[in-house]
Parts: structure tokens; C-alpha cells; sequence
């Protein structure tokens, strides 16, 4: 089945359990194997991310300017589909761990991890969101208030 994703081309079809996805020439090609709808749209994410911001082919991850531009692509995923301020307003809507915070967001736990891991990476162990501080590890979200 074809659908159309900013400009790309994106298909399902069968492939090796250790591919969740890939991209080359606008098209891209997400596992059909895939458990849930969760790791389809993560692993759609990511691809997108590579149509934005790869280039050429980075199949041999032994080369550390492909793995510089795999760092990129998932990022650039990372921060389409699980913002800081999807943070936020899942501790609004009363969220309270991991396994509901990924079930809010529509992505998969292990996706979640990832995520946050390189948000650590980037951000430190917390950062400041309007009147919130959002921490990393462990997971939580603090509200300041005025006074």
C-alpha cells in the first residue's frame, strides 16, 4: 500500500526483522513484520528524517560520518514526533510513567528511550520549559509557581 509523507513515497513491505525501515530516492519502505502501529510511525520518523537530513548511502555504519548522519536522522525524528512540550502536556493530562507516557504519544517504549536518552545527551540531566522543568533522569516534570 503506498501513502505520500512530505513529499515521499512510503511503502510497507516484508523485510529482514532487522530492518525497521529505509529510505533512498524519496521513497521509503517501512517493515510490514512491524508489531504495532507504535513502531511503524517511529520507524517512519526516523526515515523521514533521513529523506531531511542524509545524505548518500550510509548502509556501512564502520564509517563514522555515516553514523554522524544516522545520529542526525534519528534526532531529527526524535524531535518531530516526542517535543518538550509533548512532555508537558502529558504531565497536564496526568501521566504518570513510561508505558502510558509512550501510549500518549503513539510511539513505542523502547522509541521513548531513545528519545530521552539523546534529549539527556543534548539537554543535560533537565531543562526549562515556560514555567516547568522537565527531568530527565528520573522522568518527571516540576511546575514552578508564582508567589
Amino acid at each position: 500500500m503506498r501513502q505520500r509523507h512530505l513529499g515521499v513515497d512510503v511503502y510497507e513491505m516484508p523485510m529482514s526483522p532487522r530492518n525497521k525501515g529505509l529510505y533512498s530516492n524519496n521513497v521509503i519502505w517501512i517493515n510490514k513484520y512491524l508489531a504495532t502501529r507504535a513502531e511503524k510511525a517511529c520507524a517512519l520518523a526516523e526515515e523521514i528524517g533521513h529523506h531531511k537530513k542524509t545524505v548518500g548511502t550510509i548502509l556501512d555504519q564502520s564509517k563514522i560520518e555515516n553514523r554522524q548522519q544516522e545520529l542526525r536522522a534519528r534526532s531529527w525524528g526524535y524531535e518531530r514526533v516526542f517535543t518538550l512540550s509533548k512532555i508537558v502536556q502529558a504531565h497536564k493530562a496526568g501521566i504518570r510513567n513510561r508505558h502510558e507516557l509512550a501510549d500518549y504519544l503513539g510511539i513505542a517504549e523502547e522509541y521513548l528511550d531513545e528519545a530521552l536518552k539523546r534529549f539527556q545527551d543534548k539537554y543535560g540531566l533537565y531543562v526549562a520549559v515556560g514555567k516547568y522543568t522537565i527531568c530527565f533522569d528520573p522522568l518527571g516534570v516540576l511546575e514552578m509557581f508564582d508567589f
